[in-house]
C-alpha cells in the first residue's frame, strides 16, 4: 500500500495508515497470521481520502460521511460542487513552470512575483493547489491587486500555524505513532475552524462596506 501511494502522497506513513484504520476510514482484511491485506478498492478509497485531506483540508468525519454516502448508493452533498467532485477523484497532477503559467492564464512575471511573495512555493514542478492560487492571482491582478500586496497573508498564515502548534503540544508530547497521526488530524480540524472564523470576519467587513 505504501509503495503504491507514497510517490503520490509522500505524507502517508505507516502510523497514519494505522490511524486511518483506527478511525474506520479503511478496513483491510487480515490473514490468519494477522497481517493486513489491502484490496484495489482500499487503494482507491485511500487515494480519495488523502486527496480530500490534501487538496481541501476536510476533516476525517466529513470524509467518512462522504464515503458512507457513496457506499449507500446516495449522492453525497459534496458532489453538488462539480469542480470539487472532479478534483476529489483525480490524482494531483504536476505542472512544470511553463505548464502552470499556461493553465492559469498567467504570465511568467506573475508566477515569479507570487513565488517572491511566498504565495506559491518555489520548485521544479507545481501541484493543483499552486494552479488554483495562480488563477486567483490572475483575477486579483485585473482588480489592481498584485502579489506584493498580499505578503501579509504569509505572515498571517505563520501566526495561525503558531496557534495550531501551541494547541497540539499536549498530544505531541506523547511522541508515539498513533499520537502523531492524531495530532495531524487535530491540526486540520483547528485549521478548518480558523478558516470559519476568518471567513466570517471577511463577510462581516464586506457587509459594512456595502452599507
Amino acid at each position: 500500500m505504501l509503495a503504491k501511494l507514497s510517490p503520490e502522497f509522500p505524507e502517508l506513513t505507516p502510523s497514519k495508515l494505522r490511524f486511518l484504520e483506527e478511525q474506520q476510514l479503511v478496513s483491510p482484511t487480515r490473514t490468519e497470521a494477522g497481517y493486513r491485506k489491502f484490496s484495489a478498492g482500499d487503494v482507491e478509497r485511500l487515494r480519495i481520502i488523502l486527496t480530500l485531506q490534501r487538496e481541501h483540508s476536510l476533516r476525517l468525519k466529513v470524509i467518512k460521511h462522504y464515503l458512507d454516502e457513496l457506499e449507500a448508493g446516495r449522492t453525497p452533498a459534496l458532489l453538488a460542487d462539480a469542480p470539487l467532485a472532479a478534483s476529489m477523484l483525480a490524482t494531483d497532477r504536476r505542472y512544470t513552470r511553463a505548464e502552470l503559467v499556461r493553465e492559469a492564464g498567467a504570465t511568467p512575471a506573475l508566477l515569479t512575483d507570487a513565488i517572491s511573495a511566498s504565495l506559491i512555493a518555489a520548485g521544479e514542478t507545481f501541484g493543483d493547489d499552486a494552479l488554483q492560487v495562480l488563477r486567483a492571482l490572475v483575477e486579483l491582478q485585473r482588480s489592481g491587486i498584485e502579489p506584493r500586496h498580499l505578503r501579509g497573508f504569509r505572515a498571517a498564515a505563520e501566526r495561525e500555524l503558531g496557534l495550531i502548534e501551541s494547541a497540539l503540544i499536549p498530544v505531541a508530547r506523547r511522541n508515539d505513532p498513533s499520537s502523531r497521526a492524531k495530532a495531524a488530524e487535530l491540526a486540520r480540524e483547528i485549521a478548518g475552524q480558523l478558516e470559519i472564523v476568518r471567513s466570517s470576519l471577511i463577510r462581516s467587513a464586506l457587509g459594512r462596506l456595502q452599507s
